[in-house]
């Protein structure tokens, strides 16, 4: 048992974050070794196009739950990129949606084998030990907990 796992809860949040930049790293090395100019922190975005087609910035930040400030930094970044555009919305012309250009559907079709495989690697993953297999219904239930109740709050009524 190594430092992280004898300390459990009290750095359950840096096993999460070491975890997820495993994740992420082994992921981004798959993106460039197949010559896919992706970078595993522009997925979000990505998939949701993938769904959606057309989409608005403030509908980007609410599904993601993130500030509308960080979708549009990762929209600007992507646009200069010159994978995704902003155009008049064909719901409302007083709004601006966000849409794949040429390139940015080209790269799609690249990635998306890639998730294919991701999404079988990390079912196969999951299934190799029986604590494994209730990761993300567990996840999710945590989540749920910290929303009726967030961490700091928790933490203070232990102080007192």
């Amino acid at each position: 048992m190594n430092f992280y796992q004898q300390l459990g809860f009290l750095v359950f949040g840096s096993r999460l974050k070491r975890l997820g930049e495993t994740l992420i790293g082994d992921i981004n090395k798959i993106y460039q070794s197949h010559r896919i100019a992706f970078d595993a922190s522009w997925f979000p975005v990505f998939y949701i196009l993938s769904q959606k087609q057309q989409v608005s910035i403030k509908e980007i930040a609410d599904e993601l739950n993130v500030s509308h400030s960080a979708v549009s930094q990762l929209i600007s970044s992507l646009q200069q990129k010159g994978f995704i555009a902003s155009v008049v919305s064909k719901e409302d012309a007083r709004h601006r949606a966000i849409t794949f250009t040429a390139e940015g559907e080209k790269l799609l079709a690249k990635i998306q084998p890639v998730w294919q495989a991701l999404e079988k690697a990390m079912q196969n993953l999951a299934q190799e030990s029986p604590e494994s297999v209730q990761l993300l219904g567990a996840l999710t239930a945590l989540e749920n907990n910290l929303q009726q109740e967030a961490l700091f709050d928790r933490i203070e009524k232990n102080l007192n």
